[in-house]
């Protein structure tokens, strides 16, 4: 019989870490048990999470002038550029003639090109102002770090379980399997004792 208190110490610090584990998560809810009041760490501590994410994302994460420095970052500024010259080049060969026929009638190729070319010059001087004076206004009206927060707190708490168990759950797991390898150890130590003892 005392040799089996090494297995009964291992199911007993499986078992411990494994509720510990789903403790993190359950009760969803606050549940009332005589004075004492019991809820997951995570359900319970959502609004903090949020505030720290939010916190964390506007401050160093992603902040408004982040978003203008990729932006105005050249490459993408080349194509941004790039997109729009292949739609206004579809605009004037395809969509142009078919709403204003007669006057495409009297634009041939090289006026379209040059107007084309003229339209590009145009966006290309006026496209970092108008780009820099949309993130001027975004600035004035997007609070990232309240954007976030907000997001993380509309999160149902099954969803946020999922989350953290599609990351963590091989760490879960290996919390659940060190508790019962302590177990173990602490009911040999015990039999050990036992033995010399007797």
């Amino acid at each position: 019989m005392i040799y089996t208190l090494p297995f009964i110490a291992a199911i007993i610090g499986w078992f411990t870490n494994y509720l510990a584990v789903k403790m993190l998560f359950y009760p969803r809810k606050k549940v009332k048990v005589l004075f004492l009041e019991f809820q997951g760490i995570f359900p319970k501590k959502q609004r903090i999470l949020a505030e720290r994410i939010g916190k964390l994302v506007a401050e160093e994460l992603l902040s408004v002038k982040d978003l203008q420095e990729i932006m105005n970052n050249p490459e993408n500024v080349n194509g941004i550029n790039k997109n729009i010259e292949d739609r206004i080049e579809d605009y004037l060969i395809n969509t142009f003639p078919e709403k204003y026929p007669m006057l495409s009638y009297f634009i041939g190729d090289k006026s379209r090109e040059k107007i084309q070319r003229a339209m590009m010059i145009e966006l290309e001087t006026m496209g970092p102002q108008v780009m820099n004076q949309a993130i001027e206004n975004l600035e004035s009206t997007l609070d990232i770090e309240a954007f976030v927060k907000e997001r993380v707190s509309m999160y149902s708490t099954e969803r946020i379980e999922q989350l953290i168990q599609g990351i963590l759950s091989s760490e879960f797991k290996f919390i659940e399997r060190v508790g019962a390898l302590v177990g173990f150890l602490v009911g040999l130590v015990q039999v050990a004792i036992i033995t010399i003892s007797g």
